[in-house]
């Protein structure tokens, strides 16, 4: 037991290197560029593992393999298991090398998709029942190795990276689960229309491994172990008060601040109405709107992709313009979120309406996911607290997700009708007013932190 937690624990200090000022700042510089690109792809790689079963729903359905209330099920175990392990791996995470904790998440995440592939395709021999046995049981530990990304991805900013510029590369780094959530749709989304979707698994397999590929090469866990000093004095910051606190101490600190628990609230219903486009928008699309396959997945897809335009520049603008200060840039888009929520699910058939929904609701939701799910409350704590911070974000924001899942699959699965030919036809509106109410609740939460100033 002793050798496998030395394997994970953070990394000892090497001996400081022998260079110039202009070396070693030339040198940070680099290592912390190749953390950044490799917690950034790496974690969109793990998005790709994670929302593979989206683009697959409609395809399983036809099958008969699964009805949409199993899905829901399975889905949700993955929310459930990440939920947890978000608290759980956020709080270790503070105290491991990121670079093996987050590359052992991506192999199982890996492994877990090639299984389901694999018995996707004995799925005519194997008993309904077992099936979503099996499938519930396999995307939950995905879920749980899923929860192993966020932490340690965002950790390296926190170690490499200077005060004055984290909401700047957070908000890059945030680009990460558009471009996964792209990826998956345009890559996995792919194989699956001419391959099916046993094959999509494989896809999102492979996938994983290039992510752990990239992880184990470019990550580096703290400037400290590569022989230079912490970033605090890389960067010339004034000494923190944490600094003389042990990271359980600071830990416990984070669980007693209301304002993080205001904001994880938030979070939680702004992944309602997230994952209920991302995990439900496709069949909406097809069964409500009447849109092919392709189609659907191609215009959801948009949202993914133009959620990187709004979690690129988010943290940016919130560092240049509003000096740090995320609460009314929040307010704005939390705002356009629920408006083009609201577009998208009531504003009718035509494509160029469903194409605007998609595009205000990646970029909304592109800025939320930067903010409410995460920056805004890693603001308010200290560092060594990052990962704790995020813990807390996390399980409210992913059982949130868990419950969308199930409710929404239930919803969806009590109001459907039988046409004459025996087809069914899903009725969404129930549903529809559920992940809108939950946009709204999301925007209105964050004013009660009007007050609060960022403290780290």
């Amino acid at each position: 037991m002793s050798r496998f937690t030395d394997f994970y624990r953070i990394s000892d200090p090497a001996p400081l290197r022998e260079m110039d000022e202009a070396g070693r700042t030339k040198y940070y510089r680099r290592l912390r560029f190749q953390s950044f690109v490799a917690a950034t792809l790496g974690y969109s790689l793990y998005y790709v593992c994670r929302t593979s079963l989206n683009v697959m729903k409609k395809p399983i359905l036809d099958s008969g393999s699964l009805d949409a209330s199993q899905l829901g099920v399975i889905g949700s175990a993955l929310l459930f298991a990440y939920a947890v392990g978000k608290f759980v791996n956020g709080f270790i995470a503070d105290y491991c090398n990121i670079k093996r904790f987050m590359a052992t998440g991506l192999v199982v995440s890996a492994a877990a998709n090639a299984l389901m592939g694999l018995l996707g395709l004995a799925h005519t021999v194997v008993p309904t029942a077992a099936l979503f046995l099996f499938f519930a049981v396999l995307w939950g530990l995905n879920g749980w190795a899923q929860s192993m990304g966020a932490a340690p991805a965002i950790i390296s900013l926190s170690r490499w990276f200077p005060l004055r510029e984290r909401g700047t590369y957070y908000g890059f780094f945030s680009a990460s689960h558009n471009l996964g959530e792209f990826f998956s749709f345009l890559f996995v989304g792919s194989i699956v229309t001419f391959a099916g979707w046993q094959a999509g698994f494989f896809g999102s397999a492979i996938a994983g491994a290039i992510g752990v590929v990239i992880v184990v090469l470019m990550l580096h866990d703290t400037p400290e172990s590569k022989g230079l000093p912490p970033v605090e004095q890389l960067a010339h910051e004034a000494p923190s008060q944490a600094q003389t606190h042990s990271v359980r101490e600071i830990q416990r600190q984070v669980l007693r601040t209301p304002a993080v628990w205001v904001l994880a609230a938030a979070s939680a219903f702004m992944y309602v109405s997230r994952y209920a486009i991302n995990g439900w928008g496709v069949l909406f699309l097809q069964e409500a709107k009447g849109y092919s396959d392709q189609e659907a997945i191609s215009i959801v897809s948009i949202n993914a992709l133009l959620g990187i335009l709004g979690t690129v520049f988010s943290g940016w603008f919130s560092d240049r313009l509003f000096k740090g200060d995320r609460k009314i840039p929040a307010l704005i888009f939390g705002v356009l979120n629920s408006v083009a929520l609201a577009i998208f699910l009531y504003g009718g058939d035509a494509l160029w309406v469903n194409i605007l929904a998609m595009v205000l609701f990646g970029i909304a939701i592109g800025v939320l996911i930067c903010f409410l799910g995460g920056l805004m409350a890693v603001d308010i704590v200290p560092r060594k607290a990052t990962g704790a911070a995020l813990g807390v974000v996390g399980i409210a924001s992913y059982c949130a997700a868990g419950i969308q899942d199930v409710v929404s699959g239930w919803l969806i699965d009590n109001h459907v009708t039988l046409a004459a030919d025996g087809s069914r036809h899903y009725d969404f509106g129930p549903a529809a007013i559920f992940w809108l109410a939950a946009s709204v609740i999301s925007f209105l939460l964050p004013l009660l932190n009007r007050k609060r100033r960022a403290e780290a």
